[in-house]
Protein backbone atom coordinates (compact mmCIF):
# COMPACT_ATOMS: atom_id res chain seq x y z
CA UNK A 1 0.00 0.00 0.00
CA UNK A 2 1.52 3.47 -1.18
CA UNK A 3 2.26 5.81 2.03
CA UNK A 4 -0.61 8.00 1.07
CA UNK A 5 -3.07 5.24 1.00
CA UNK A 6 -2.57 4.78 4.91
CA UNK A 7 -6.00 5.20 7.04
CA UNK A 8 -5.57 7.79 9.49
CA UNK A 9 -8.35 8.02 12.61
CA UNK A 10 -7.90 11.46 14.02
CA UNK A 11 -9.68 11.33 17.30
CA UNK A 12 -10.85 15.22 19.27
CA UNK A 13 -14.17 16.53 20.56
CA UNK A 14 -13.61 19.91 18.97
CA UNK A 15 -15.17 19.24 15.71
CA UNK A 16 -13.84 22.46 14.02
CA UNK A 17 -10.14 21.47 14.76
CA UNK A 18 -10.65 17.87 13.46
CA UNK A 19 -12.08 19.31 10.51
CA UNK A 20 -9.14 21.35 10.31
CA UNK A 21 -6.47 18.81 10.56
CA UNK A 22 -8.10 16.83 7.84
CA UNK A 23 -7.89 19.39 5.98
CA UNK A 24 -4.13 19.92 6.66
CA UNK A 25 -3.44 16.35 5.92
CA UNK A 26 -5.61 15.95 3.19
CA UNK A 27 -3.29 19.07 1.22
CA UNK A 28 -0.38 16.69 2.29
CA UNK A 29 -1.55 14.43 -0.08
CA UNK A 30 -3.46 11.68 2.68
CA UNK A 31 -7.00 11.14 1.29
CA UNK A 32 -7.78 8.46 3.82
CA UNK A 33 -9.06 10.49 7.00
CA UNK A 34 -11.53 8.98 9.25
CA UNK A 35 -12.66 11.05 12.43
CA UNK A 36 -14.67 10.55 15.95
CA UNK A 37 -15.43 12.77 18.55
CA UNK A 38 -15.22 10.47 21.53
CA UNK A 39 -13.36 7.91 23.73
CA UNK A 40 -16.55 5.13 22.71
CA UNK A 41 -16.95 6.90 19.01
CA UNK A 42 -13.09 6.36 18.55
CA UNK A 43 -13.41 2.68 19.82
CA UNK A 44 -16.21 2.25 17.55
CA UNK A 45 -14.60 3.78 14.36
CA UNK A 46 -11.59 1.74 14.98
CA UNK A 47 -12.77 -1.10 15.32
CA UNK A 48 -14.86 -1.09 12.05
CA UNK A 49 -12.31 0.86 9.90
CA UNK A 50 -9.45 -0.83 11.40
CA UNK A 51 -6.85 2.62 10.34
CA UNK A 52 -3.36 2.06 9.77
CA UNK A 53 -2.36 5.30 12.34
CA UNK A 54 -4.40 7.40 15.05
CA UNK A 55 -3.71 11.03 15.82
CA UNK A 56 -5.70 11.54 19.31
CA UNK A 57 -6.50 14.33 21.54
CA UNK A 58 -5.63 13.68 25.72
CA UNK A 59 -8.80 15.51 27.30
CA UNK A 60 -11.81 14.02 25.51
CA UNK A 61 -15.28 14.38 26.97
CA UNK A 62 -16.09 11.20 28.03
CA UNK A 63 -12.28 10.21 28.93
CA UNK A 64 -9.12 10.54 28.13
CA UNK A 65 -6.71 9.89 25.36
CA UNK A 66 -4.26 8.09 26.88
CA UNK A 67 -6.51 5.00 28.14
CA UNK A 68 -7.84 5.43 24.61
CA UNK A 69 -4.22 4.54 23.54
CA UNK A 70 -4.15 1.70 25.97
CA UNK A 71 -7.47 0.56 24.58
CA UNK A 72 -6.05 0.32 21.09
CA UNK A 73 -3.01 -0.95 21.87
CA UNK A 74 -4.67 -4.08 23.42
CA UNK A 75 -6.02 -4.87 19.90
CA UNK A 76 -3.73 -3.20 17.30
CA UNK A 77 0.22 -2.18 17.53
CA UNK A 78 -0.62 0.75 14.82
CA UNK A 79 1.49 3.99 15.01
CA UNK A 80 -0.05 6.60 17.69
CA UNK A 81 0.56 10.35 18.12
CA UNK A 82 -1.02 12.53 20.71
CA UNK A 83 -2.11 16.14 19.78
CA UNK A 84 -3.01 18.09 22.56
CA UNK A 85 -3.05 21.80 24.38
CA UNK A 86 -1.65 20.48 27.46
CA UNK A 87 2.46 21.07 26.84
CA UNK A 88 3.13 19.81 30.60
CA UNK A 89 6.76 17.78 30.43
CA UNK A 90 4.92 15.31 32.72
CA UNK A 91 2.20 14.30 30.31
CA UNK A 92 4.22 14.64 27.20
CA UNK A 93 6.65 11.78 28.52
CA UNK A 94 3.69 9.66 30.12
CA UNK A 95 2.30 10.05 26.73
CA UNK A 96 5.48 8.78 24.91
CA UNK A 97 6.25 6.44 27.80
CA UNK A 98 2.95 4.35 27.02
CA UNK A 99 4.91 4.24 23.96
CA UNK A 100 3.16 6.22 21.20
CA UNK A 101 5.35 7.43 18.23
CA UNK A 102 5.21 11.51 18.97
CA UNK A 103 3.88 13.97 21.10
CA UNK A 104 3.16 17.48 19.72
CA UNK A 105 1.09 20.70 21.31
CA UNK A 106 -1.31 22.64 19.96
CA UNK A 107 -0.98 25.16 18.16
CA UNK A 108 1.15 23.72 15.66
CA UNK A 109 2.87 24.65 12.22
CA UNK A 110 0.67 22.99 9.83
CA UNK A 111 4.07 21.60 7.71
CA UNK A 112 5.29 20.34 10.76
CA UNK A 113 2.46 18.14 11.73
CA UNK A 114 2.50 16.65 8.09
CA UNK A 115 5.68 16.27 8.32
CA UNK A 116 5.53 13.99 11.50
CA UNK A 117 2.85 12.20 10.44
CA UNK A 118 4.88 11.04 7.23
CA UNK A 119 7.96 10.47 9.54
CA UNK A 120 5.78 7.97 11.61
CA UNK A 121 4.36 5.91 8.79
CA UNK A 122 7.33 5.85 6.92
CA UNK A 123 8.68 4.22 9.73
CA UNK A 124 5.69 1.93 10.73
CA UNK A 125 5.58 0.61 7.35
CA UNK A 126 8.65 0.58 5.07
CA UNK A 127 9.47 -3.28 6.16
CA UNK A 128 6.49 -3.88 4.39
CA UNK A 129 8.45 -3.10 1.74
CA UNK A 130 11.95 -4.08 1.31
CA UNK A 131 12.68 -4.18 -2.05
CA UNK A 132 12.20 -0.36 -2.76
CA UNK A 133 15.88 1.64 -2.80
CA UNK A 134 15.88 4.28 -0.27
CA UNK A 135 17.86 6.52 -2.55
CA UNK A 136 16.38 9.86 -1.14
CA UNK A 137 19.79 8.79 1.58
CA UNK A 138 22.47 10.85 3.15
CA UNK A 139 25.66 9.17 4.74
CA UNK A 140 28.03 11.49 7.32
CA UNK A 141 30.47 9.06 8.53
CA UNK A 142 28.67 7.02 10.77
CA UNK A 143 25.05 9.10 10.60
CA UNK A 144 22.79 8.06 8.02
CA UNK A 145 20.10 10.64 7.02
CA UNK A 146 16.80 9.28 5.71
CA UNK A 147 15.13 12.69 3.86
CA UNK A 148 11.90 10.58 2.78
CA UNK A 149 11.50 9.84 6.80
CA UNK A 150 12.68 12.57 8.85
CA UNK A 151 15.34 10.70 10.49
CA UNK A 152 19.09 9.98 11.43
CA UNK A 153 20.48 6.30 12.20
CA UNK A 154 23.61 6.60 14.44
CA UNK A 155 24.26 3.40 15.77
CA UNK A 156 21.11 1.83 15.53
CA UNK A 157 18.77 4.16 16.59
CA UNK A 158 16.54 6.53 15.20
CA UNK A 159 16.63 9.86 15.79
CA UNK A 160 13.46 12.50 14.11
CA UNK A 161 14.26 16.31 12.67
CA UNK A 162 12.39 18.63 13.38
CA UNK A 163 10.41 20.02 9.82
CA UNK A 164 12.85 23.18 10.15
CA UNK A 165 15.89 21.36 10.73
CA UNK A 166 15.13 19.09 7.74
CA UNK A 167 14.49 21.87 5.75
CA UNK A 168 18.13 23.00 6.53
CA UNK A 169 19.44 19.97 6.13
CA UNK A 170 17.87 19.31 2.71
CA UNK A 171 18.89 22.88 1.47
CA UNK A 172 22.89 22.56 2.91
CA UNK A 173 22.85 18.92 0.80
CA UNK A 174 21.24 20.13 -1.96
CA UNK A 175 24.85 23.01 -2.05
CA UNK A 176 27.11 20.51 -0.59
CA UNK A 177 30.49 21.61 -0.58
CA UNK A 178 29.40 25.34 -0.85
CA UNK A 179 28.44 27.80 1.22
CA UNK A 180 24.88 28.58 2.09
CA UNK A 181 24.36 32.33 3.47
CA UNK A 182 22.68 33.16 6.43
CA UNK A 183 19.65 34.97 4.21
CA UNK A 184 19.34 31.99 2.13
CA UNK A 185 18.85 29.44 5.21
CA UNK A 186 16.48 31.61 6.87
CA UNK A 187 14.32 32.62 3.54
CA UNK A 188 14.25 28.66 2.76
CA UNK A 189 12.97 28.03 6.37
CA UNK A 190 10.58 30.67 7.49
CA UNK A 191 9.72 32.39 3.45
CA UNK A 192 10.36 35.92 2.70
CA UNK A 193 9.30 37.19 6.13
CA UNK A 194 12.49 35.23 7.38
CA UNK A 195 13.88 38.95 9.07
CA UNK A 196 15.07 38.35 12.81
CA UNK A 197 15.16 34.83 12.93
CA UNK A 198 19.07 34.70 12.80
CA UNK A 199 19.77 33.86 16.09
CA UNK A 200 16.60 31.18 15.73
CA UNK A 201 18.43 29.51 12.81
CA UNK A 202 21.82 29.32 15.08
CA UNK A 203 19.91 27.28 17.48
CA UNK A 204 18.41 25.09 15.05
CA UNK A 205 21.89 24.85 13.73
CA UNK A 206 23.00 23.53 17.15
CA UNK A 207 20.38 21.47 17.25
CA UNK A 208 21.19 19.61 13.94
CA UNK A 209 24.88 19.36 14.87
CA UNK A 210 23.87 17.55 17.63
CA UNK A 211 21.71 14.81 15.55
CA UNK A 212 24.70 14.32 12.61
CA UNK A 213 27.58 14.83 14.25
CA UNK A 214 30.07 12.98 16.12
CA UNK A 215 31.17 15.47 18.16
CA UNK A 216 29.06 19.12 18.19
CA UNK A 217 31.58 20.68 19.47
CA UNK A 218 33.69 20.07 16.97
CA UNK A 219 31.79 19.57 13.87
CA UNK A 220 33.09 17.94 11.27
CA UNK A 221 30.46 17.81 8.64
CA UNK A 222 27.80 21.22 9.09
CA UNK A 223 30.91 23.75 9.21
CA UNK A 224 30.90 27.51 9.51
CA UNK A 225 31.87 29.94 7.27
CA UNK A 226 32.02 33.11 9.74
CA UNK A 227 30.35 35.78 8.86
CA UNK A 228 28.58 34.25 5.76
CA UNK A 229 26.56 31.43 6.83
CA UNK A 230 27.15 27.62 6.52
CA UNK A 231 27.94 24.41 4.55
CA UNK A 232 27.69 20.88 4.78
CA UNK A 233 31.12 19.29 3.87
CA UNK A 234 31.83 17.10 0.83
CA UNK A 235 34.07 15.22 3.04
CA UNK A 236 35.54 14.80 6.20
CA UNK A 237 37.97 18.28 5.73
CA UNK A 238 39.20 20.48 7.45
CA UNK A 239 37.13 23.35 8.67
CA UNK A 240 35.90 26.67 7.79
Amino acid sequence: MELYERKILLVDDNRELVEMIADILKQGGYKNIVKAGSVHEALEVFQREKPDMAVLDVMLPDGDGFRLFQRMREQSDIPILFLSAKDEDRDRLFGLGLGADDYITKPFLPPELVLRVGAILKRSYRQEEPDKNEENCLCLGNHEILFDYGIVRYRGEETPFTAKELILLKKLNENRGRIVTFDALCNAAWGDGYYGYENTLMVHIRHLREKIEEDPSHPQWLLTARGLGYRLAADRGGRV
